[in-house]
């Protein structure tokens, strides 16, 4: 089957009479703007008309290309791997060159998804991305911009990197439905040529792995970074921060880390603790521990020009050459960023964050650098000069990576929280969490006019453009996101909003739960809002064991753990960008619509039971579902395997007062497994543990075989049984017993219970430490 063309139009160069080193050669303005007076006259795009074979061998062949002006190019082609072809376009004469482009004739019905992150929509059939940050009429000013990828996948199975981190653009079959086409920048270095990758898998799923086979599989974050987490925007002082801690446990709400936003130091970056507002910050954070929560920090990587406290430091900083030696202009209130291309100014900052780490400090919640992220003024150069030779035509994306790095070098080896708001391909590596920036606290989607002080303007986008992008950035490289749970601009959220939002989170890869109104949950003044909360954030913990799970296996299939249904199921045509697997096991399918009650979810294959009440929904097909606040629409597959820990967890992270907080760290306890009936399945922990389901007649049979962690038993929990109790449950052969009450489960060390109102009816089975067989029968 042909899934794509690459023909003489999809190779093409972009000529000029003259280069000029002043020009950004910025593609966008040529799709977006194509009388634009920052376009030169003379510029022709000349695509490939003739080929002559001049080398070939087993793994690959090379040719001398001829372009419609009589332009020539030498193009490369070798076979990396099964499914993966490595390319380069190089000009052979690229004095003229200011532009190079690639793509492909592709099929008229075809989906794409991949190309980082974006708001608006999972499928960028139609649509113009951009590899950088353009001005924008959207509330902020620009096109929110901050993790493009280039990196598209199409639903036929086949996908293209363009491996350059210089200014681009992706036309995603907008001009023409048959073709998709990207345009990079290349200006005074066209000499360079472009080098992009075509990809092939039979699941288009499956292509997300070759591209890490390319740039890299991504790190994992620290365990506990996975865990509720909890800010606010600004902290009144260290005694608001210790309250906040011993309300969260008083109150029994599931939180396994914190961050402390800025101001909390005397400066921005001081490198310390403002002695006025936090006192003792190593008494902070040593009470932080103590209660099961780790810490991190707001950074930016500025030396604030206009604060006394900085002074010296930056004219320290100033006398040893650590700021770029040219820099444009700065999107920050503080100042000129810092040149972490020049070793020894890294060296320098990594030696003042020592401090933190000393204090405890686990994670950084990195923000801004992105001031080189603007590499064109109209058509001009925004011009960047760095330490390392580099300029800002490729550190638009190169700053932000040795930014991280900087940070990731810092936390922990078994890893941390590195919070980032950019990305660029390759920093997945790094293991960081990618949150979307200033989001609405609304409920209202992108591009949505919103009035802002007295104007009317195109909103950034809420709830639903946080799940778009969430949905987005996974396939393009980063499975692990969070966005501000609540929003941020605008803020507060109302209640309605707010409790939809985590709603959300609770079931992906990250919660952290914060907004710039600085209010906290049990600060809304509301109970039924606050219940609902206490009850989010436990499932959040809860499937920890499922979520590092899923994020384990990246390293072996290259699944995200928030999946696109219509990458998952192409056949189904369907291409929604509100709703998601959670893995395997789960669909996802939130309300994000101002007062709604219920919503259209479309299935795929398979039979789905709801997570809460056990109705039954046989897949393929699309069914208006009931959604009060409060129920997130949520089904399991069945048959599917869903580890979980206990339902009394507090933190992953260690504690000094078990009594009061249940950890994780300290216990590891049984390990709960949610399943419903269906055909067989099994699913291999991130410890070794395996569960294994089949369903036979009227007789169900869960397997558990204990791995490193989980070796004190488990708790089955098989929801949509029925209202009739089972006839039988056996554990590893012998008869076990009924139990007289709920309560016994957390105290019995063997029995079942059946409890007909749970989830359309659930059974309960205790297996022993050394795991078992359960069946149970109608």
């Amino acid at each position: 089957e042909e899934l794509a063309r690459i023909d003489g139009e999809s190779l093409a160069l972009g000529t000029v009479d003259s280069i000029s080193p002043t020009a950004s050669y910025d593609p966008w303005v040529l799709l977006t703007d194509p009388e634009s007076v920052y376009i030169q006259p003379d510029l022709a795009f000349r695509r490939a008309v003739s080929a002559r074979v001049v080398s070939q061998s087993d793994e690959g062949f090379a040719a001398e290309l001829t372009h419609d002006g009589g332009q020539k190019s030498r193009l490369e082609v070798s076979i990396e791997a099964d499914g993966r072809y490595r390319l380069s376009i190089v000009p052979l004469d690229p004095g003229h060159v200011a532009y190079l482009s690639v793509g492909a004739s592709v099929s008229p019905d075809e989906a794409y998804y991949g190309l980082g992150e974006y708001f608006d929509d999972v499928n960028h059939r139609g649509k113009l991305r951009a590899m950088q940050f353009e001005p924008s009429t959207l509330e902020s000013g620009y096109n929110e911009a901050h993790v493009p990828v280039p990196l598209l996948l199409g639903t036929k199975g086949w996908g293209l990197f363009v491996e350059s981190s210089r200014v681009g653009v992706f036309d995603v079959a907008s001009a023409d439905p048959t073709r998709v086409r990207s345009i990079f920048g290349m200006g005074e270095q066209a000499a360079e040529g472009l080098t992009f990758h075509l990809l092939a898998a039979e699941r288009p799923l499956d292509l997300t792995k070759l591209y890490y086979d390319i740039t890299g599989y991504p790190g994992l974050p620290a365990p506990w970074a996975l865990g509720p987490l909890v800010w606010r925007d600004e902290n009144l002082d260290q005694a608001q921060v210790e309250s906040d801690l011993d309300t969260m446990r008083d109150l029994d709400l599931a939180t396994t880390g914190i961050w402390i936003d800025r101001p909390y130091a005397t400066g921005v970056q001081t490198f310390d603790f403002n002695a006025e507002q936090f006192p003792d910050g190593a008494a902070m954070i040593d009470k932080a521990h103590d209660l099961g929560f780790r810490v991190g920090l707001w950074h930016a990587p500025y030396i604030d020009k206009k604060a006394a406290a900085t002074k010296a430091l930056l004219q320290e900083a100033e006398a040893a050459g650590y700021l770029p030696p040219q820099f444009g202009i700065p999107l920050n209130p503080w100042g000129i960023i810092f040149d972490f291309t020049n070793s020894a100014a890294t060296a320098w900052w990594q030696d003042h964050l020592d401090y933190y780490k000393g204090l405890g400090i686990e994670g950084y919640k990195l923000d801004y650098a992105e001031d080189v992220s603007l590499p064109s003024l109209g058509e001009g150069r925004n011009v960047f000069r760095f330490a390392d030779g580099s300029d800002e035509r490729t550190m638009h994306r190169g700053y932000t990576l040795k930014y991280h790095e900087t940070y990731r070098a810092m936390l922990p080896e078994a890893g941390g929280l590195l919070l980032t708001r950019a990305g660029r391909w390759g920093s997945q590596v790094l293991g960081p969490i990618i949150w979307p920036g200033d989001l609405d606290a609304r409920m209202i989607k992108h591009g949505d006019p919103i009035e802002d002080d007295g104007e009317m303007k195109r909103a950034v986008g809420g709830l639903h453009a946080s799940i778009v992008a969430g949905i987005s950035l996974g396939p393009s490289g980063f499975p692990f996101y969070g966005s501000d749970t609540g929003g941020y601009r605008h803020s507060p959220p109302d209640t309605e909003t707010f409790r939809r939002w985590f709603e959300q989170t609770a079931f992906s890869s990250v919660m952290q739960i914060g907004t710039s109104a600085n209010n906290v949950a049990w600060e809304f003044g509301d109970s039924a809002l606050l219940d609902s909360y206490r009850e989010y954030t436990r499932w959040h913990l809860r499937l920890f064991p499922y979520t590092w799970t899923l994020a384990h296996q990246i390293a072996t299939t290259g699944h995200p753990i928030q999946r696109p249904i219509g990458l998952v199921e192409p056949a189904l045509g369907a291409h929604p960008s509100d709703e998601y697997l959670f893995g395997d096991a789960l669909l996802v399918a939130p309300v994000t619509e101002q007062g709604a009650t219920s919503r259209e979810v479309i299935f795929p294959s398979g039979r789905w039971i709801n997570f809460w009440d056990g109705t039954v929904i046989e897949g393929p097909t699309t069914v208006t579902v009931s959604a009060p606040l409060g129920a997130l629409p949520l089904y399991l597959r069945a048959g599917s395997p869903l580890p979980l820990l206990r339902d009394t967890i507090d933190t992953l992270s260690p504690t000094v007062d078990p009594a009061r907080v249940d950890s994780f760290a300290t216990s590891v306890g049984r390990l709960w497994i949610r399943v419903a009936s269906g055909p067989e399945a099994s699913l291999a922990m991130y410890d070794g543990s395996v569960i294994a389901q089949k369903t036979e007649g009227g007789r169900s049979d869960v397997q558990f075989t204990p791995g490193k962690e989980f070796s004190e038993g488990a708790i089955v929990e098989l929801i949509g049984w029925g209202a009739a109790a089972p006839s039988s449950v056996v554990v590893g052969g012998a008869n076990s017993s009924a139990l007289p009450s709920a309560s016994a489960l957390r105290t019995a060390d063997a029995g079942w219970l059946h409890d007909p109102a749970k989830a359309g009816g659930t059974v309960y089975v205790i297996l022993p430490s050394g795991g078992a067989l359960t069946s149970v029968s109608r």
